[in-house]
């Protein structure tokens, strides 16, 4: 995802559940179904460390019904630990509060871990169900313990004690970082407020979790039913094969289905010739948690931002977005607004430019659908090239291989070896050691490029495992893209994007496997949300370096090198089409803000009618640019992962743009220079102020000229 990306999931403690089919069978237990029970706790693999290397998931072994007794043993678990932890007659010490807490948990947390994790990238049924069972649960598991008024005696004393402790940097930021997150959960309220905001937190979290699953849920369902080939007409023969195939499983024998993906934006509208069919497939895109039915997130929405908004008030914020972005380094609306609001007319005004260009090719007005099939041909007309002519150049393991891995060698000394010996939970995810500069192991890295219908859409990473020296523990970290699997025999051709998502997510893994700290709060990607996306934007640089672009990009068939007038041509093209991609990111970002900068008693009954206010208002609606996510589909925004913060990767690519331009004045993909972002940056987490660490590596703090420059937003 070049910005804007799917949401990361960090090593902060995920959601945790209980699958609903032991659930049920709880209801009239039965003697048989006790020994049962006890037989999957016996035999439960999420009970004990995996002793597979790194702790890598025993995805073999591991069931939907271990589950329930590794949550109750790992939930109660940790209670019991918090409880000793606040009922210590010891005074309180950093070591016998701080790091025990550190240490608390770690049962329930590879497990929510292993969950979630499987849950996003190969859900069921079951697992869906269990999802929305345990999300309040796991809520108020979290507000007992930050609502302990006991526990929170001993973090405050420490904390007004913290400058005499003589505790080290991350010592000390740890500490502070703790009684932040006390004061943030609602610790100071009175006793009346705090059952207040655990009712709120459970509601919310039910909400999220039902927002994700009609999503997922919505985009299956919508898939766009054609009848005959010859409708498909541009499309590639294998997709349009792949498309008779998905047709044929869901019953439409005969026909052709068009899968969705997440975002508004779908890749067929750039092929297809049928100007009716790229009409409805835009329609039914747009549509989505909107058309009535058991998936219309519309109330969902309502609802959600009706409780974020009282939760914010109820803990002395004016809205939501103000509570959010507190400890961002964002810091608050003003801040975001302004960002967003200087970059709109430009972006907007570029677009139109753009329009027009298109209209001009197509020899008539144009629509939001027809965007990507004629900006295709301006983009041919003007640098003599389509991204038809790439595909061809850019095969999967090619790209993962010889450019993504190759650029990580040459520019931090890692190496990969593939292994076939440990499980995996879908048989196309791929599994690689990384082996470091100096010959021991990194980390476990695990590929899993392919879309499925049971896996949430757009692209991310996650950790099953985050580093830790209190721990002792290495990372083991999961990239995710929703790639179109072709047909058994075909090669899997990627579009540039998709080259440039696969870098992006893997500036992520790099964070996560360079993480190099004491404290697991700290690990990897564990930063501000505004700013966890800039090492992967800067990643992305390396798709275009030339020496990496000339190692990856060769014609599946033939074995030879993307010819240089090509390589130039891409380079040239850079800036194009990029008024569509800042106005269509900066319309879903101003939608995420206006959201949640609501009052409690604004909320809107219309949603859509609330929506298309909102973006007139900012002054992003251009017909021919809808944003990027409505909101009844906007899974950053309503999940919960990136609420009041899809800004963020615009707020990341100025960071990502300065540091572009460092990479450059010093030489480029050279291993002094990967040793230096490593040290000052990769291998930091969250053990100090991510603005300091900026500083650190690039010398001074970031101008925003390198952005304008890059999206073209500077010319006149």
């Amino acid at each position: 995802m070049t910005p804007p990306r799917m949401l990361v999931l960090t090593a902060s403690l995920a959601l945790a559940f209980i699958p609903a089919a032991h659930a049920a069978s709880a209801a009239t237990p039965t003697a048989q179904a006790t020994t049962a029970s006890a037989q999957a706790t016996t035999m439960n693999p999420l009970l004990k460390p995996s002793p597979l290397p790194l702790q890598y998931p025993l995805f073999d072994q591991i069931r939907n019904e271990h589950f329930l007794p590794a949550f109750a043993a790992g939930m109660a678990g940790q209670l019991q630990e918090i409880d000793r932890i606040a009922n210590d007659r010891a005074a309180p010490t950093f070591e016998n509060t701080i790091v025990a807490m550190e240490k608390s948990g770690r049962l329930l947390h590879r497990v929510s871990s292993t969950f979630s994790n499987l849950q996003g990238a190969n859900t069921n049924d079951t697992l869906d169900a269990v999802d929305r069972e345990m999300s309040p649960k796991l809520a108020a598991h979290s507000d007992a313990i930050h609502l302990n008024p006991k526990l929170f005696k001993r973090v405050d004393t420490l904390y007004a004690q913290r400058g005499k402790l003589g505790l080290d940097a991350e010592s000390k930021y740890l500490l502070e970082r703790y009684h932040e997150d006390f004061v943030r959960a609602g610790a100071k309220l009175s006793a009346q407020d705090k059952e207040k905001l655990k009712r709120l937190n459970g509601e919310i979290a039910t909400l999220q979790t039902t927002f994700t699953q009609n999503v997922l849920k919505e985009i299956n369902a919508s898939a766009l039913v054609v009848d005959t080939r010859e409708e498909l007409a541009g499309m590639p023969e294998a997709a349009i094969n792949a498309a008779a195939a998905a047709a044929n499983e869901k019953g439409f024998k005969g026909k052709f289905l068009v899968a969705l993906q997440n975002t508004t934006g779908q890749p067929p509208l750039g092929e297809l010739t049928n100007p009716q069919v790229r009409a409805r497939l835009m329609a039914a895109s747009l549509a989505r948690g909107s058309r009535g039915g058991e998936f219309d997130n519309r109330e969902v929405v309502r609802k959600l931002a009706r409780l974020r908004a009282e939760q914010a008030r109820l803990l002395g914020y004016e809205n939501f977005a103000a509570y959010s972005l507190e400890n961002q380094t964002a810091k608050n609306p003003a801040n975001v607004n302004k960002l967003l609001g200087e970059l709109a007319r430009p972006a907007v005004d570029n677009a139109r430019r753009e329009g027009a260009d298109l209209a001009a090719v197509a020899g008539g007005a144009v629509t939001a659908a027809d965007w990507d099939f004629y900006s295709d041909k301006v983009r041919a007309q003007r640098f003599a090239f389509d991204e038809k002519q790439l595909k061809p150049y850019f095969e999967l393991n090619n790209v993962l291989v010889n450019g993504v891995f190759h650029a990580a060698t040459k520019l931090y000394g890692i190496t990969f070896q593939e292994r076939k010996d440990l499980p995996v939970y879908d048989p196309d995810v791929r599994v690689f050691d990384v082996i470091d500069a100096d010959g021991k192991p990194l980390a476990i890295f695990l590929a899993d490029l392919y879309a499925r219908p049971n896996k949430q859409g757009g692209a991310w990473m996650n950790e099953y495992v985050s580093q830790s020296a209190l721990l002792g523990e290495k990372s083991v970290v999961g990239n995710h893209q929703s790639i179109p699997k072709p047909p058994a025999g075909e090669p899997t051709l990627l579009t540039f994007d998709e080259v440039k998502t696969m870098f992006h997510e893997f500036g992520h893994a790099l964070h996560g496997m360079f993480s190099n700290v004491k404290y697991p709060r700290f690990s990897g990607t564990s930063v501000p949300r505004d700013f966890v996306e800039y090492p992967s934007q800067v990643n992305e640089m390396w798709a275009v370096w030339p020496e990496v672009l000339a190692n990856y990009a060769k014609h599946y068939q033939t074995g030879k090198p993307m010819p240089k007038e090509l390589l130039d041509k891409i380079t040239a093209s850079r800036k194009f089409n990029q008024g569509f991609a800042t106005t269509e990111y900066l319309a879903a970002s101003l939608l995420d803000q206006k959201w949640h900068q609501l009052a409690p008693d604004a909320i809107p009954a219309d949603v859509l009618a609330f929506e298309a206010a909102a973006l007139k208002e900012a002054g992003v609606d251009y017909a021919l640019v809808p944003p990027r996510y409505r909101t009844t589909y906007f899974s950053h925004s309503f999940s919960g992962g990136y609420s009041a913060g899809y800004y963020a990767y615009l707020w990341a690519e100025k960071l990502d743009a300065e540091s572009v331009l460092w990479f450059k004045e010093n030489g480029g993909l050279l291993r002094k220079n990967g040793d230096w972002f490593r040290k000052t940056l990769l291998s930091r987490g969250g053990t100090a102020d991510a603005m300091e660490l900026f500083r650190n590596f690039r010398g001074r703090d970031a101008a925003i000229e390198p952005l304008l420059e890059r999206r073209g937003l500077n010319a006149k």
